[in-house]
């Protein structure tokens, strides 16, 4: 049986951790990240008309804590499906 609280919590941090990493990279090399970005909306078939903005210590935070109660919820959401599958058995 998964625990529901543990499982949210993995997936909250990991959420969490990616987005900060990601917040990192954007105070860090904006410009270099943009170009990445292009050439990866490039390789998609997607006109890169997305712009990365000036880095906000206020939004980097509260992106890192949206995406770890969203993450907390999808994985709490998921061990409670994976409990009701593996009863049914």
């Amino acid at each position: 049986m998964m625990n529901k609280n543990r499982t949210g919590l993995i997936i909250g941090i990991l959420f969490a951790v990616i987005h900060a990493v990601w917040a990192l990279c954007v105070a860090i090399a904006s410009e270099s990240l943009q170009q990445f970005m292009d050439w990866i909306f490039v390789l998609h078939s997607i006109e890169p008309v997305l712009r990365i903005t000036a880095f906000s210590f206020m939004n980097s935070i509260l992106l890192v804590i949206v995406t770890f109660i969203f993450g907390y919820i999808l994985g709490w959401i998921f061990a409670l499906i994976w409990n009701n599958i593996i009863k049914k058995k």
